[in-house]
């Protein structure tokens, strides 16, 4: 037998098991293409600035191994910015930010103030990161008026953990971006004083955890921000920062959300590159004019 024909029965044997679904057609040394990675999308009513964030973000993020969703969103200059921003992440301690919400919106619907001890959980909460004080008011509140309150609130993707595991809240950059432009800007569900308590006490994070989106934030902003961060088998360590840059003509707030980070610093680390170049690109006087 011609080693012609051998080859010809070859050909016609697999393609007969492709048409018959035997084989995949990766038998035949094809290559799936990979996912592309998502683009930094931007958009800005100053010219030349939504390109020039869209660059330094994506260049910030250049060479790291972090899962990294991006969004902000600038009302000065009408700008943002989104990079799967609407991909889940656990969200750690960065729910906290959304249970003070909750628990605001509840006393004011029951028209009655916060209590001493809602006062001291609330503040435990958010300028520590305690975790105590935050399992006493997820169990004071029940997953129903979280519920109520995101679906106030619209954050829409947003799925409190199960069983009690706050901790496991499936969040998206888009709706904590969502909850940060509550915060900054009057609106019909969290009133006045509240934005004002809440932003109070996220000013106050004690030293040790004002890491993240802070980081190169010019000295004349008010820095509001709450911070996550969490170890699981899978995808690694979780670290998250969200934050509010207000007054003296700041007016901004940037959500970033990583995973598949090897240690709580590399996750810092892509947070804090992510946050440099937002800080530089928005309040620089040549901002949207490259040299």
């Amino acid at each position: 037998m011609t080693t012609s024909r051998i080859s010809r029965r070859a050909r016609r044997a697999l393609a007969t098991a492709l048409a018959a679904g035997v084989l995949a057609p990766v038998a035949l040394g094809a290559v799936p293409a990979a996912a592309a990675a998502p683009a930094v999308s931007c958009a800005s009513a100053r010219a030349g600035l939504a390109a020039k964030l869209s660059r330094d973000i994506t260049a910030a993020l250049k060479g790291r191994k972090s899962t990294t969703a991006v969004a902000l969103y600038d009302r000065t200059t009408k700008t943002a910015c989104t990079l799967r921003a609407t991909s889940a992440y656990d969200s750690a301690s960065v729910v906290k930010a959304t249970v003070l919400a909750t628990l605001l919106r509840d006393s004011a619907q029951h028209h009655r103030p916060l209590t001493r001890r809602e006062t001291d959980l609330s503040t435990a909460m958010i300028t520590k990161s305690d975790n105590n004080a935050t399992t006493s008011l997820w169990k004071q509140l029940g997953a129903t008026k979280v519920k109520a309150f995101l679906k106030a609130a619209g954050m829409t993707h947003t799925v409190p953990g199960a069983g009690g595991y706050w901790g496991l809240t499936r969040i998206t950059a888009q709706d904590e971006q969502r909850l940060l432009t509550l915060l900054t800007a009057k609106n019909s569900v969290l009133s006045d004083s509240a934005r004002s308590y809440e932003l109070g006490l996220m000013h106050r994070v004690v030293p040790s955890q004002r890491w993240g989106t802070p980081a190169g934030a010019p000295a004349s902003a008010t820095v509001q921000l709450k911070n996550g961060w969490l170890q699981r088998a899978t995808h690694g360590w979780r670290v998250h920062s969200v934050g509010a840059f207000t007054g003296k003509g700041h007016d901004y707030a940037l959500s970033v959300l990583t995973q598949d980070n090897a240690t709580m610093n590399t996750g810092i680390g892509t947070v804090q590159a992510v946050a440099r170049a937002v800080h530089r690109d928005l309040n620089s006087r040549t901002a949207g004019h490259p040299r």
